[in-house]
């Protein structure tokens, strides 16, 4: 049983994460077994999210502390936060992919900026690419067609040492 200071403490903590998030991914793990929780909080960790179990008042309290607008205490099942700092969609994108391989895992809601979403909003999202693939795919766009330029001038050239190649054999023989 936690001490009422504890539980001011875990709201706080969690407040300010809220309220520095750019994500947030609510899910039901009942019936997740203790070693499968710690592989996801270890994956997890590694992205550098945050994940929490929390008990749903708690989670409310901290919610409408961050001035965001939702009521977890309506969702079916046992809570688990996954809190997203940096990359929108790592969280959902981890989540899903660990929710594919164990059924116990369940996407539930979430919120994106300060809008909650619905589950099938955190599936879409975790379809979506990271931020660094995105960059990876501008940068691809935007080298395109300098690169095709560049082919064309080779091309060119080398077209001309072929002419000049053809004319100077031409004339020595």
């Amino acid at each position: 049983m936690q001490t009422r200071a504890q539980k001011e403490a875990i709201v706080k903590d969690l407040t300010a994460k809220l309220k520095n998030s750019k994500a947030v991914v609510f899910s039901d793990f009942k019936g997740m077994t203790t070693k499968d929780m710690t592989i996801l909080r270890r994956e997890m960790r590694a992205e550098g999210l945050d994940f929490g179990v929390f008990k749903k008042t708690l989670i409310d309290i901290a919610i409408k502390d961050a001035g965001l607008s939702m009521i977890v205490n309506d969702l079916d099942g046992q809570i688990a936060v996954a809190v997203s700092g940096g990359d929108e969609v790592a969280a959902a994108k981890i989540i899903s992919k660990f929710g594919k391989a164990n059924e116990n895992l369940k996407i539930v809601a979430g919120i994106l900026g300060e809008k909650v979403i619905s589950r099938d909003e955190v599936i879409a999202l975790a379809k979506l690419p990271s931020k660094e693939e995105m960059l990876a795919q501008f940068v691809r766009t935007i080298n395109a067609p300098v690169s095709g330029f560049v082919n064309a001038l080779a091309g060119n050239i080398r077209n001309l040492v072929q002419v000049l190649k053809a004319v100077s054999d031409s004339k020595q023989g």
